[in-house]
């Protein structure tokens, strides 16, 4: 595991690397074409260094929060929902995370799930009730496993600062575009006042400020994007060696796709890699691996899974892997050592459904524990949902006439 989590920091660095090149690149070449000359590249990269390193404190102190908040979730307690907060301490014990992550859940009917954090300290799993409704306690093992394993691994802080990173090459990109969009002309009535070969020289530069300006988000997207798929692939074999049952995330993985609900509400083109599954819905579409994807296509993902019928050990994942894809394993060589993990059996499937049919009747009173309404019980057997803006001491039983009092606290 520590092998692992060394070659996916080194990837990590690399791409950070990559990408703060790109930034101060572009910032060098806007500054030196706005100017009209090489002292000006200078401004301009240091006002992209500028630019990042505010994003990036902001987001490094406190980018979880803020993308809890953007994503309207709420923190529950262990009453709320005692077989996720099981679950999650369950993943927590077998990944020997040093502290128990903060649970939340989204009241979105889209069934998805994230995590976020800046270290295993300070993690947190967020899952949405529409993921709560769906799943049966092996799928949704297996989705709080996947999630748990992006914490293992060290990619929380990674996708946070490398979207920060991204959002500041098209930040820089925007800025630049639109303010040639809108001083185009005082543009044109510099380069002819400046002499023939200087107006020839700057405007040379402004064809390639512009040209790099708009190809320089487009290379850190694809940057991103494409480690954000490895890292899917690791965290689903994370996941499948967590719980020694990948059929569980397989099968979450399936109905997750299949959901007709509509799409999340909160998710945007940034925060899209941090969910365990691509949150954007086209009509009439199935999701695509290609270049611009945020995510693994759904399908191969699951005929890995199922391919592990040897093992749930990284092995096991790599093999699968290279027999689904005919390519080589993400898993790095150094990870898969000669661990044996064998494969354990699921639920039966009376005990599944019967789970399932309770969860779906349970989701809504889960959502209302976490918006703070008040449960009662009569003692004619009645159960009464007080709303939080119930301003009332007592309430009446519509059944028996019996006032209850209601607990303020």
């Amino acid at each position: 595991m520590w092998e692992l989590i060394r070659a996916n920091k080194r990837n990590s660095i690399i791409l950070m690397a990559t990408m703060a090149l790109v930034l101060m690149a572009l910032g060098f070449v806007i500054g030196a074409a706005v100017s009209g000359a090489p002292e000006g590249g200078i401004l301009g990269l240091l006002i992209a260094t500028g630019i990042w390193l505010i994003m990036m404190l902001i987001s490094y102190s406190s980018g979880d929060q803020i993308f809890l908040a953007a994503s309207k979730a709420k923190p529950v307690t262990h009453d709320v929902h005692p077989q996720l907060f099981n679950i999650v301490e369950e993943m927590k014990i077998a990944a020997a995370l040093p502290a128990m992550p903060k649970v939340y859940i989204i009241n979105d009917p889209a069934p998805n799930a994230f995590a976020t954090g800046r270290s295993p300290e300070t993690a947190s799993v967020a899952v949405t009730a529409g993921l709560l409704a769906r799943l049966n306690r092996d799928e949704l093992q297996g989705v709080v496993a996947h999630e748990v394993s992006h914490i293992l691994h060290r990619d929380i802080l990674f996708v946070t600062l490398a979207g920060v990173m991204l959002g500041s090459i098209v930040l820089l990109s925007e800025i630049f575009l639109r303010g040639m969009f809108y001083s185009s002309m005082g543009s044109r009535r510099r380069y002819s006042s400046g002499g023939k070969g200087g107006g020839q020289a700057q405007a040379v530069m402004m064809v390639v400020a512009i040209v790099a300006a708009i190809l320089a988000p487009i290379m850190a997207y694809l940057l991103y994007f494409a480690l954000s798929r490895r890292r899917e692939y690791l965290a689903d074999a994370g996941a499948a060696r967590l719980t020694r049952y990948p059929e569980g995330l397989a099968s979450a993985l399936e109905k997750i796709a299949n959901d007709p609900s509509p799409q999340l509400q909160s998710a945007n083109k940034v925060t899209a890699p941090m969910y365990i599954a691509n949150p954007f819905k086209k009509k009439g579409q199935r999701a695509l691996s290609n270049l611009s994807s945020t995510h693994p296509p759904i399908a191969e993902r699951v005929r890995i899974l199922r391919n592990m019928t040897h093992g749930a050990a990284f092995k096991d994942y790599s093999n699968a892997y290279a027999a689904v894809t005919h390519h080589k394993s993400v898993v790095p060589a150094t990870a898969m050592t000669k661990e044996e993990i064998a494969l354990r059996e699921g639920q039966a499937k009376e005990e599944k459904q019967e789970r399932q049919q309770k969860q779906m009747r349970q989701v809504g009173d889960i959502m209302r524990k976490v918006n703070q309404f008040v449960f009662l019980t009569c003692l004619c057997g009645l159960k009464l949902k007080i709303p939080p803006n119930f301003k009332a001491d007592k309430v009446k039983c519509p059944r028996c006439g019996n006032p209850l009092n209601i607990p303020r606290k």
